[in-house]
């Protein structure tokens, strides 16, 4: 079980809060087919909200502490029937790169909305200058 500091534990909440639930934890409980969803959605994810159905307030904190200590995660918050997991994200392969890093448009810097319209108007008026004139439809009478 991931041990998470207070502010670490703020951060994350705030993180979490427009959320939905990925993974439901049902009256059946917890099953080896749930276990594997939820560490799929950490491993791809990294931050995520499960909703618990039907599962009693005095055996949750043993199905909490039994999900994060099987899947090596930290319970970032608990709240009636909503539970939310961390787990750090694994290293990608191309060596901490994004995967956006390799796109072929834009430069990666921030753009404010005015430089934005700035430069889509100049796209605009560089595609007009090149672009031929439409043929009529029909000869002029």
């Amino acid at each position: 079980m991931l041990e998470l500091t207070p502010a670490q534990k703020r951060e994350l909440r705030a993180q979490a809060h427009h959320l939905n639930p990925v993974v439901s934890i049902s009256q059946k409980g917890l099953q080896a087919t749930v276990l594997s969803e939820i560490d799929r959605c950490l491993s791809s994810h990294g931050l995520i909200k499960v909703r618990l159905y039907g599962i009693e307030r005095e055996t949750r904190g043993d199905l909490i502490a039994e999900v994060c200590n099987t899947l090596h995660c930290g319970n970032v918050q608990h709240i009636g029937n909503l539970l939310v997991l961390w787990r750090p994200l694994p290293e990608s392969p191309d060596d901490g790169k994004s995967a956006l890093a390799g796109r072929r448009h834009g430069s990666g810097k921030p753009t404010t909305k005015k430089q934005a319209a700035a430069a889509s108007e100049a796209r605009n008026k560089a595609k007009q200058k090149t672009a031929t004139p439409r043929r009529r439809a029909r000869p002029p009478a």
